[in-house]
């Protein structure tokens, strides 16, 4: 079966699902609302499965819509990345690409953003400094750095990854013995694991009312420095820990930790990619934060 033909019709999809509307997808492609349809309407066809679903209050993608988007995503920067190449006389990237990024954002986010990469750029050489730690760019000599947090200010530039909620969670074992809190105000009864970007009072908010930021005083059982750390304690059983969702999904999903308070959660974290180029940025660049920024996407929606 030949899919080449099918790849325009892939490219208007993913503007479709980018708009969440035929009208504004066809003003950005340049074409009518009628043929817009038709395209889809064919490739739904060819395909033998409904992507999207029209109802009165707009559209929303089928479990298969959702499947293909990430795929069509990736299309679209690869042909909008190959334009321009074509346009610049630069030579291929090559040489090192230092970054510095967390624990929480290794495995599922810069890991295969980074192996994508590399397919794309052979020439680059990824050097990777992994800390929960805050680094600066110029003084470690970096490229890039993903950062969770509020940023300060600087003169380096930062583009939006997306941002995630951190929730309590403790092992079975540990609820077991130490029985489970269903108050707030009880978790000060119970053992706290810290990491180091926490103190007490801990911000925390009702899941009904996100604007109204709860101080709760606790005393923490344990401090370490890294998110791997405090995971792993809570899985040894050694207490009750506060982290970004996406980062223990598996975990909660394996069943080696429960989520606590399921009407609490904590700070909402918002992530940054962090560059030092002034300038127009170098392609292999442009390409990671829009990799980088799918990957997170992906992570947080299993979440």
């Amino acid at each position: 079966m030949n899919n080449i033909k099918r790849l325009p019709a892939l490219l208007i999809f993913a503007e479709v699902a980018k708009q969440k509307s035929f009208t504004l997808a066809a003003k950005q492609v340049g074409m009518s609302k009628s043929a817009i349809s038709q395209q889809l309407k064919r490739l739904e066809d060819d395909i033998g499965q409904q992507l999207l679903s029209r109802h009165t209050r707009g559209m929303s993608l089928t479990a298969a819509g959702e499947k293909l988007l990430g795929r069509c995503e990736l299309l679209r920067d690869q042909v909008e990345l190959a334009i321009q190449e074509l346009d610049s006389s630069k030579e291929a990237p090559s040489g090192t690409f230092a970054l510095t990024i967390p624990h929480s954002c290794e495995k599922d986010v810069v890991v295969p953003a980074l192996s994508q990469l590399c397919k794309e750029f052979p020439l680059i050489q990824p050097q990777i400094h992994v800390t929960d730690s805050a680094q600066d760019l110029i003084q470690n000599n970096l490229d890039v750095a993903i950062y969770g947090g509020e940023l300060k200010d600087s003169n380096y530039r930062s583009l939006p990854l997306g941002s995630a909620n951190e929730i309590f969670c403790a092992s079975p074992a540990y609820v077991q013995k130490h029985g489970l809190p269903s108050q707030l105000h009880q978790l000060k009864e119970h053992r706290l694991i810290a990491t180091s970007w926490q103190k007490s009072p801990l911000a925390v908010y009702n899941n009904d009312d996100l604007t109204e930021k709860i101080d709760l005083n606790v005393n923490f059982f344990v401090n370490t420095n890294t998110l791997p750390n405090a995971l792993e304690m809570a899985q040894q059983d050694m207490g009750i820990v506060l982290l970004p969702e996406f980062t223990i999904q598996s975990a909660l999903v394996g069943g080696q930790l429960v989520r606590i308070l399921p009407g609490i959660q904590g700070w909402q974290w918002p992530f940054y990619m962090v560059h030092r180029f002034q300038r127009d940025k170098p392609i292999h660049i442009t390409r990671f934060y829009q990799l980088v920024k799918h990957f997170f996407a992906k992570a947080n929606a299993r979440g």
